[in-house]
């Protein structure tokens, strides 16, 4: 029997009108939901989206002794009283980068833990460097072997300063993490300062926690001895809602994209109105539509405020329907460009010299099968689609679900002609 599986098949040409609203976002919940285990007991998480990431995470927090409550679609309840295990499964935490959010709390807890090597996207390396040299300085031991990272405290965390070669997020959250239970003062210079280190900084405050600067290159620690369980809503996901204003730039009619705190798409939307995408702000939200023609401009990706690299798949499919020549940056990600081969086959006219993307602005796109390399370029595809003329049928769609929740059902809701289906 043929094997089976899943793609997007999209018709172009519908317009999209009405309102959409975001989940919460799925880069700040992993990182939540790993923080539990620091606060033995029951904590309460709201706003959690609903998609295979954070099912991943779900599963390793129960191999490790926590027992999960899906209250309804969007609530957990995380009982960590019972956690006795500071070995994570291989097998999970492979599957996504975000695994390695468990290292710090694991190290707080226990002063130990073995962690897998992060998986996840084919978009470039997955170096942890940054988060091993950041918590040595904190005491930290760590040998590498059989594709684990075996990580020790023999003398307990100790808080000093650090400071970070680049502001990693990942690198920045563990520290955050191991700094709130560590003894005395930890000072991380250079911080990641995107909104979902101030969302966990935020909760780790609410359990107990001395956290001061988060959201600034410089954020301040002082060690606590315990932290508590609480009740926390996550922010909503600036990712999801710049998919959606994307999708309702490509198309012209007006969408309503609710649920998330636009000041957290400060340069993005900056750029989208510089190439002729008009942007109001609405409670909760934005109002987003387009009347003449989109325009060229240059981005590049950097680490917050910058442009973010979620989207800058997203932003190159507009792009390559602007009228002139535009140049796209990738500062983050080595791979992040292999969803330019793609646009191509639907008629995009993309070169790329290095980490740079050279577009020439194309009048449309056409149909085509076409592969989602990653979570954000599958999703950029679909968008892609709506407006080629004919069929567009994305593969990977095992990507966009780990990001999205129910990302055709919203399209749908929209206006847009769009379904997941099997095929052989």
């Amino acid at each position: 029997m043929a094997e089976k599986r899943s793609i997007i098949h999209v018709e172009g040409g519908y317009p999209l009108s009405g309102h959409v609203t975001v989940e919460g976002a799925k880069n700040s919940a992993l990182k939540l939901m790993a923080a539990t285990l620091m606060a033995p007991g029951v904590t309460t998480l709201t706003n959690v989206p609903d998609n295979s990431d954070v099912h991943t995470m779900g599963k390793v927090l129960s191999k490790l002794g926590a027992r999960i409550t899906v209250c309804d679609a969007h609530t957990l309840q995380i009982d960590t009283s019972d956690v006795k295990s500071w070995v994570t499964p291989y097998e999970l935490v492979v599957k996504m980068r975000a695994s390695t959010a468990v290292l710090g709390p694991l190290l707080a807890r226990f002063g130990k833990a073995v962690v897998g090597m992060p998986g996840g996207c084919k978009i470039g390396a997955r170096k942890v460097d940054m988060h091993m040299m950041g918590l040595s300085a904190l005491g930290v031991d760590f040998q590498i072997g059989h594709g684990n990272i075996h990580a020790s405290a023999p003398g307990g965390l100790k808080g000093c300063s650090v400071t970070l070669e680049f502001p990693s997020v990942g690198a920045t959250e563990n520290l955050l993490m191991a700094g709130a239970l560590a003894h005395g003062k930890t000072v991380i210079d250079n911080a990641a300062c995107e909104p979902e280190i101030v969302d966990l900084a935020t909760m780790l405050n609410e359990m107990g926690a001395s956290i001061t600067g988060a959201g600034t290159p410089v954020i301040e620690i002082e060690g606590v001895r315990e932290l508590s369980p609480v009740t926390h809503g996550v922010i909503g996901d600036r990712i999801e809602a710049g998919t959606f204003v994307a999708a309702a730039g490509l198309v012209g009619d007006p969408v309503r994209v609710h649920g998330f705190n636009p000041d957290h798409l400060g340069l993005v939307l900056k750029k989208y109105e510089a190439m002729g995408i008009s942007i109001k702000r609405i409670e909760d939200g934005l109002l987003v539509f387009r009347e003449g023609s989109l325009l060229p401009t240059s981005i590049q990706t950097l680490p917050f405020p910058g442009f973010p690299t979620d989207l800058q798949a997203q932003t190159m499919v507009l792009l390559a329907l602007a009228e002139g020549d535009s140049v796209v940056t990738e500062n983050i990600f080595e791979n992040r460009f292999m969803m330019a081969a793609e646009l191509n086959r639907m008629g995009a006219h993309i070169r790329i010299e290095g980490h740079h993307a050279l577009i020439q602005g194309v009048a449309g796109f056409s149909g085509a099968p076409v592969e989602g390399p990653d979570l954000r370029a599958g999703a950029a595809l679909v968008l892609a689609g709506l407006v080629a003329d004919g069929y567009t049928d994305v593969s990977g769609v095992e990507y966009i679900h780990r990001g999205y929740e129910r990302f055709t059902d919203k399209l749908r809701g929209l206006g847009a002609h769009v379904e997941e289906i099997e095929v052989e």
